[in-house]
């Protein structure tokens, strides 16, 4: 194996690493926001994204970039969320085309209850995580 095939394999175990982090992670996540909240990750992404804007809203495509969704996923996800009250769309006074969502009341509600049991499950993912020496080290460049 030359220096190229050496550098191709540290960023393919790096990926490998990352992805396996990634998985983890998610794993603990989707089990507890099920479990307490009846949130999905990605359900719980969005009332995060649009929890964050502090009274304001997003444009979709600007969901979908926070999400990592396609637009017609995110489209799909909104529909489901918007159809449980959890948020809602308005169109945008000055671009008839555009579409902004925005947390309701109740989606509010649900991110405040959600938000203290994904903190705790990211932790829990991440202190595990660190005791598997293979992933140790990114867990400690990525959390500190």
């Amino acid at each position: 194996m030359g220096i190229a095939d050496d550098a191709v394999e540290v960023r393919a175990q790096g990926w490998r690493t990352l992805a396996s982090l990634h998985a983890a992670i998610d794993t603990e996540l989707e089990r507890a926001l099920q479990g307490a909240v009846e949130l999905s990750v990605v359900e719980y992404t969005v009332l995060d994204a649009l929890g964050r804007q502090h009274g304001w809203h997003m444009r979709m495509q600007q969901l979908a970039g926070a999400t990592a969704l396609s637009s017609s996923a995110t489209t799909r996800l909104v529909n489901r969320l918007e159809e449980r009250m959890l948020l809602t769309r308005v169109l945008c006074a000055d671009d008839r085309r555009g579409i902004y969502t925005e947390l309701t009341v109740a989606g509010h509600a649900l991110h405040d209850r959600a938000r203290p049991v994904h903190d705790a499950a990211l932790e829990r993912a991440l202190a595990s995580a660190r005791l598997a020496p293979e992933l140790a080290g990114l867990v400690d460049a990525i959390a500190g």
